[in-house]
């Protein structure tokens, strides 16, 4: 996109007034629809956590639930890698560095500028996992991919406007919508266009030599968090597997009322239901694997006694931002409130990162947006302010990166990475 073609202050102005009305009515939406619902077939209540992708039972997993034919497909992982990709050092001992990706709206711009400054270092690693959320599911593949796809990220990142994400029309649209207050209709096809068949290819290839990606979603019937085997989605090669790749990209980034949820069709018992998803933010800001297995005993089952983890965490936003009067609003109050918990959940989502790491015996690192930085709405994907926080996450890797490496309110010095 040109420069010249970027909204300006102005236009960047009424987009935010006309989507906080529409949140503002969002409750209000709700309630006028009352019963007016959208007739649906989902899973019946007793066979949800049995329900499977139709030729694709190993497609995903939910968390908190150990899985077998997920920790399979990492035993496998482990026969499948180079060791270019992962060569031992001179004591024998192989590292295997992790990647986690938070959400954050168009505040993934510090992400995707960090990750390509990372590599400008020359330090940036060859990640074994990597995981994303919301807009960290839509730059785990260009994350996974490395530095071949650094243009593409800084692209999707500094050139995506608004409209290019969501319509969000009238309030009358929006009732008549029934279950969100916009469309994103141009975010299914921003996503078509950049996960194209060569990149897809890409991924699967990355698979098929041991390394593993996963987004998460969160399906509010069975009310779980899931975790998608992108990788393996991506090897099945055929135009339904792509089309499910782009979809669950799209539910981990659909915003619960003012987003549309993705549906799913999947099987169970022979029958054929369908599952609602939205963004996985709702279960976990950001994660490794959420239960499903545990990498480091897959690793010594491999007779990797000498392999340990190096985990990374990206968070696409602030812990503690500067202090700003809260509007006296449906609006205001509703956001803030929303912010606040989701800032509260990223905590939480670090302590227990924090705590598998050390129970793994693996080193623990994570970065966030410095707090002296003027975060810009996440939802307006202006590129003037996304260019901006590019810029501080490309200068942050630069300077190390520096790495905090224990949680908030456990004091530790950050520290480069060597």
């Amino acid at each position: 996109m040109d420069v010249d073609s970027r909204p300006s202050p102005l236009v960047s102005a009424r987009v935010a007034a006309r989507f906080g009305r529409a949140v503002c009515l969002a409750l209000c939406a709700a309630w006028l629809a009352g019963c007016a619902t959208i007739p649906r077939n989902p899973v019946p209540a007793d066979q949800t956590l049995g329900a499977t992708v139709p030729g694709m039972p190993d497609a995903r997993a939910f968390a908190g639930r150990p899985n077998a034919l997920m920790q399979r497909d990492f035993e496998q992982s482990m026969q499948q890698e180079s060791r270019d990709d992962f060569p031992p050092d001179a004591d024998g001992a192989v590292r295997y560095p992790h990647l986690a990706l938070s959400g954050g709206g168009a505040n993934g711009a510090f992400g995707a500028g960090f990750l390509n400054g990372w590599t400008r270092t020359g330090k940036r690693p060859v990640f074994k996992i990597v995981t994303g959320v919301s807009t960290g599911a839509l730059m785990a593949p260009f994350a996974f991919l490395g530095q071949e796809y650094d243009e593409a990220l800084h692209r999707f990142y500094t050139t995506t406007t608004a409209p290019d994400v969501f319509t969000a029309g009238s309030p009358l649209m929006a009732l008549l919508r029934r279950d969100s207050l916009a469309s994103t209709t141009p975010l299914e096809g921003l996503i078509a266009r950049h996960i194209n068949h060569a990149l897809l290819r890409d991924v699967a290839a990355a698979h098929r030599r041991g390394r593993r990606l996963y987004v998460g979603t969160v399906d509010l019937d069975s009310r779980r968090f899931v975790v998608w085997n992108m990788g393996l989605i991506a090897t099945y090669g055929t135009p339904e597997a792509d089309d499910l790749f782009r979809r669950v990209m799209l539910a981990s980034s659909a915003i619960p009322l003012v987003f549309p949820p993705v549906m799913f069709e999947v099987e169970a018992n022979g029958k054929h239901f369908d599952e609602m998803h939205v963004d996985g933010f709702i279960g976990a800001n950001i994660f490794m694997n959420s239960g499903i297995f545990n990498p480091t005993e897959v690793y010594r089952r491999a007779g990797r006694f000498r392999a340990y983890e190096d985990t990374f965490l990206l968070h696409n936003g602030q812990l503690h931002p500067r202090p700003k009067p809260t509007e006296r609003s449906m609006r205001g109050i509703a956001m803030r409130v929303i912010e606040t918990a989701g800032r509260a959940g990223m905590v939480g989502d670090l302590f227990r990162e924090f705590a598998i790491a050390q129970r793994n015996g693996s080193n623990f690192h994570w970065v966030t947006i410095p707090e002296d930085v003027d975060l810009p709405d996440p939802i307006l994907f202006d590129p003037a302010a996304m260019t901006q926080l590019y810029d501080t996450g490309y200068d942050a890797a630069l300077a190390g990166p520096v790495w905090l490496t224990s949680p908030p309110g456990m004091l530790a010095p950050a520290a480069p990475l060597d």
